[in-house]
């Protein structure tokens, strides 16, 4: 039976550790996920989640395209029609989705978690303009004994730019941040600090984070956001003390499989490692240096130059992989040269190599490896090699950009059961295949 929904989880607590805290990943829309509870916020089809994911792509190619040397865009106080979506951060469909405790006492908040952003940020009561629904309470900073507000003057409020892509404004000498992601979703509000709990034993007491006046968007449900990116206002960063900016986690095969979100620890004996570059125009991406693929075991003959004249990051809120258009035609064919003796079907959104296996009970499918410069190679897992829409269209889960310096995306389809290891003090990613297990 392929699993629906196989792209958006939801973390619940698991354990944790002396420098170390762990959460449990399940699916988003998953029997286990307690988003699912509520049967008024409908689940996407497959359709729109490619759609979005598009989006979000599409966000990430003109982030990375337009350099900030502009100096960002101007936030007016809590109008989301001033925060401008040109140079806005991305939020895709494929989000996954951890617990976390905000405020004292501590109120439980499932945000989506994502490599590509920098901000975290809630919805928060009044909601002076708009809240769209979601499935928790929302926050009130007013019953948190914790929180206080950020001043427009603060170094702190400034460094939002780089973290935002926009100037902060003012409302009362209170900082106001502003962050529009690629599908013309957008949080505007006040910036603040709170105690943030991820488990019983790891808690910090002053994270800085947005407290949404004016939020509107697809966030399946989710309170909000918790950017893991490379800027100084991410999570990430902010919790560099304890845990040296090492977290990992393990995107689960199915819907009724479990994985995990852990900050600080050690990656797994098996671990290959490549080093972190650095996309000069999106500072705050984990950039990877790419450089070859290969198909049923044979590297392809594609050329350096392909890789490196695109630049490539990993983000965990992209879906489906996107690679550079020589990349992709290479992988395309070799694959279906492998899987010629199945009927090719029509194409389902952005993926043109699609199947009907109706009259097949197993399939054989060829493995696919991502080489990086370090030398290492990474064989995607199973899970990871086909996207299922239904058994009479099961498609190849990669796409090719439409220009050859468009970044290379590492998807997280792509990255199914794999543990991804970030080490951002080394500079190094990590990755070991059977992470969730």
């Amino acid at each position: 039976m392929i699993d629906k929904f196989e792209d958006s989880l939801n973390f619940q607590f698991l354990s944790s550790h002396d420098k170390k805290a762990s959460l449990e990943v399940v699916h988003k829309y998953g029997p286990c996920s307690r988003l699912n509870l509520d049967k008024t916020i409908a689940a996407p089809t497959h359709a729109g989640i490619l759609l979005q994911d598009q989006s979000r792509v599409k966000s990430i190619h003109s982030r990375l395209s337009n350099s900030k040397a502009s100096g960002g865009n101007d936030v007016k106080v809590i109008d989301a029609t001033t925060v401008p979506a040109k140079d806005g951060s991305v939020v895709g469909s494929g989000n996954y989705i951890v617990t976390v405790g905000l405020g004292t006492p501590q109120k439980q908040l499932s945000l989506i978690f994502d490599t590509g952003s920098d901000i975290t940020w809630t919805q928060c009561q009044p909601c002076a303009k708009s809240c769209y629904k979601q499935k928790e309470q929302i926050f009130d900073p007013s019953q948190s004994t914790s929180y206080t507000n950020i001043s427009c003057s603060s170094s702190i409020c400034s460094s939002l730019t780089s973290a935002t892509g926009n100037t902060p404004g003012c409302a009362s000498s209170t900082c106001v941040y502003g962050i529009q992601y690629g599908d013309s979703s957008f949080s505007v509000g006040f910036f603040g600090t709170d105690k943030l709990t991820l488990t019983s034993t790891d808690a910090f007491n002053s994270i800085y984070f947005g407290c949404g006046q004016n939020n509107q968007g697809l966030f399946g449900g989710a309170a909000g956001l918790l950017g893991l990116g490379r800027d100084k206002l991410s999570v990430v960063s902010q919790t560099a003390q304890k845990y040296s900016k090492i977290f990992s986690y393990c995107l689960p095969s199915s819907s009724s499989s479990t994985g995990f979100l852990t900050f600080g620890g050690s990656a797994s004996k098996n671990s290959k490692f490549t080093p972190l570059s650095t996309i000069s125009a999106g500072p705050s991406f984990y950039g990877l240096d790419f450089s070859g693929i290969s198909v049923g075991g044979t590297k392809l003959a594609i050329s350096a130059s392909v890789f490196s004249n695109a630049g490539a990051i990993i983000d965990s809120g992209t879906v489906i992989s996107r690679l550079p258009p020589a990349a992709y035609s290479a992988l395309r064919a070799s694959f279906r040269k492998l899987m010629s003796k199945y009927p090719l079907t029509s194409a389902l959104s952005i993926l043109d190599t699609c199947y009907d296996f109706s009259n097949y009970s197993t399939i054989s499918v060829p493995k696919i490896g991502f080489f990086f410069s370090s030398g290492i190679e990474v064989d995607i897992d199973a899970t990871g090699i086909l996207y299922a829409n239904s058994i009479s269209q099961v498609c190849l889960a990669f796409a090719g950009n439409s220009d050859a310096t468009d970044v290379f995306i590492f998807g997280n389809v792509q990255q199914k059961t794999l543990e991804v290891f970030y080490d951002g003090s080394a500079g190094k990613v990590g990755f070991a295949p059977g992470g969730c297990s």
